[in-house]
């Protein structure tokens, strides 16, 4: 039987009464979708890296709380530290993308606007609502996939105030379809922190290509082929997790 995992924050955890409280999603889905009952035992992560054994106490419409049982021990996270910026795409294909970097291992998702971005927010809430369900994606991923760290999903950001904030990562990857070499530009490398960013369809600018250089990418090209941008953003991922991570 698969394992009924749920997600709770920290601060829902009281381990002076060993009990913790499941908000309203979670809890509708422990009692409506999985008719679990109390003394049924089910598995809470934090979303920080710590998984627990519980029972469920009493389970609401609004609520579920849970005694605390035993913690368990969490699936090991990769040693890399990924981030990965992304051009904002359309429809489902963002989507996508943060629910396979999820599964692959990423910490850190942030949708970028750029030159040819394949779509453009119209306003703070529009963004907001966007970053609503991303967030929700990677939990669901999160979940399935094991993982008791939840990556973060920023909020999106121009090209340029992203690349500005990356000079403490350990190597900094460019994924084009031109202008760039293979992954032999990084080989013998063994960096704990990589940013790699990946275009949208229409591809980067001349300008980003150069600003990218300037503040230190390394511009790699896969293949002969050019990928769609979600096909480019999971093969990225996937590669660097295999050649730093733990995908082995």
């Amino acid at each position: 039987m698969p394992r009924r995992r749920f997600y709770a924050p920290p601060s829902a955890f009281n381990f002076d009464e060993s009990i913790v409280t499941l908000a309203a999603d979670e809890a509708r889905h422990l009692r409506d979708v999985l008719r679990l009952k109390p003394r049924d035992a089910v598995y809470v992560f934090d979303g920080a890296g710590r998984e627990y054994r519980c029972i469920v106490k009493d389970a609401r419409r609004d609520s579920a709380e849970l005694w605390i049982d035993t913690q368990h021990p969490a699936r090991p996270e990769s040693q890399l530290q990924l981030k990965l910026g992304v051009a904002l795409l359309k429809g489902e294909k963002f989507d996508l993308v943060v629910q396979k970097a999820t599964e692959l291992g990423v910490q850190h998702i942030a949708p970028l606007t750029t030159r040819h971005a394949d779509i453009h927010l119209r306003d703070e809430s529009d963004a907001a609502k966007r970053v609503t369900r991303w967030q929700r994606i990677a939990l669901e991923a999160a979940k399935q996939s094991g993982r008791a760290v939840l990556p973060e999903v920023s909020a999106p950001e121009s090209f340029d105030s992203f690349v500005e904030g990356t000079k403490d990562a350990e190597l900094r990857l460019m994924f084009s379809e031109r202008g760039g070499g293979g992954l032999w530009l990084i080989a013998g490398r063994a960096p704990r922190s990589v940013v790699a960013l990946v275009g949208s369809e229409g591809g980067w600018s001349d300008e980003e290509i150069e600003s990218a250089r300037e503040h230190e990418f390394h511009v790699i090209t896969l293949g002969g082929r050019i990928l769609r941008a979600e096909t480019a953003a999971i093969t990225a991922t996937a590669l660097l997790q295999h050649l730093f991570g733990d995908l082995k």
